[in-house]
């Protein structure tokens, strides 16, 4: 099992940079970040740094969108910083979510998701691809390579993930839930006629490493609010008690009000407190190492390929310390 680190490009810029260099250090072979314009820093000039600053770490967006910036722009971006440091990326990719919300745009499509992802791909690696009728390539491009990753958890979002991503993201830690989206991703491929080994699997979620459950619960809390803006979209496509959808994915929001972006992935965020304890230990990782272990091995188990860390907490360079020393090294047997 690899291991990613997730963050928010807060400024300062080089407090990202030094925590993704400590990550490596630590055994993590990712360092993602959320990818919002209004609401944190450009995250693609920050991986140029991290790309400079380490030696072996793979970087990108969890998740950029096919909304925010033109098809080859993004492609553009991802080759370049692959000319330079050696096919050091991979592009997390979705409908979007605060970045288009916050910008007073809907998420787009999942047709334009679909075609995008090959879009960026296909130019990102040397090839020609069509952009509204025009067929374009990026003739400087060679050996290029870009994985492209999608995040989903609607069953039409698994489907498109399995027919045509590299990787599958998702951003929970419950493995009843896990195994039933992979099995969904897994079909799909299947049906498409691929390889769905060939269809890596990230569980993206917060671990917080303290005997101290209460006080790591709160620290974690706000990302059933973020999860739950997505499920909020499945309950509006699908209806409350759909059979499409698992009710243990959908019906903890409920109580759910409303969202502010402006607290957005963050501690102490007011919108999350419909957000239950059940559901806090059921999508995190929470406890002392031996419990993450346990639960990254079970996950690890359903086909798992890599587990990324959000660390939108107090407490990130010892989670970080205590993955490296004891989480990390139970799981790669290193």
């Amino acid at each position: 099992m690899d291991f990613g680190l997730v963050l928010q490009t807060d400024p300062p810029a080089s407090e990202v940079v030094g925590l993704m260099r400590r990550a490596e250090r630590s055994g993590f072979r990712y360092g993602w970040t959320f990818d919002s314009s209004v609401l944190w820093q450009e995250p693609f000039v920050i991986y140029s740094q991290i790309l400079e600053h380490t030696e072996q770490l793979t970087v990108g967006p969890m998740v950029t969108n096919p909304g925010t910036r033109t098809w080859e722009v993004t492609a553009s971006t991802f080759a370049t910083l692959n000319d330079m440091f050696g096919n050091r990326t991979v592009c997390g990719i979705g409908r979007g979510d605060s970045a288009m919300r916050v910008a007073g745009r809907s998420p787009n499509t999942l047709a334009r998701l679909g075609e995008s992802i090959d879009v960026i791909r296909d130019l990102a690696e040397g090839r020609e691809a069509d952009i509204e009728g025009r067929r374009l390539r990026i003739p400087w491009v060679r050996d290029g390579r870009l994985p492209v990753w999608m995040a989903a958890y609607g069953p039409k979002a698994l489907a498109l993930a399995g027919q045509k991503a590299d990787g599958f993201i998702l951003q929970l830690a419950d493995p009843y839930l896990t195994e039933w989206m992979v099995k969904a991703v897994r079909d799909a491929a299947a049906a498409a006629g691929r390889d769905p080994a060939d269809v890596k699997i990230c569980v993206a979620a917060p671990a917080y490493v303290s005997a101290d459950l209460d006080h790591a619960r709160e620290q974690c809390r706000w990302f059933g609010g973020m999860v739950g803006n997505h499920v909020a979209d499945l309950v509006s496509k699908y209806g409350e008690h759909s059979s499409m959808v698992p009710e243990a994915l959908t019906a903890y929001i409920k109580e759910r009000e409303g969202y502010d972006y402006s607290h957005h992935g963050r501690t102490g965020n007011p919108d999350t407190a419909f957000v239950p304890d059940e559901i806090v230990d059921r999508f995190c990782l929470l406890g002392p190492a031996a419990a993450h272990i346990e639960k990254l091995q079970a996950l690890k188990d359903l086909g798992v390929d890599q587990f990324a860390l959000y660390a939108m907490h107090d407490a990130r360079e010892a989670v970080i310390d205590a993955y490296g020393a004891e989480v990390i090294p139970a799981l790669t047997g290193s």
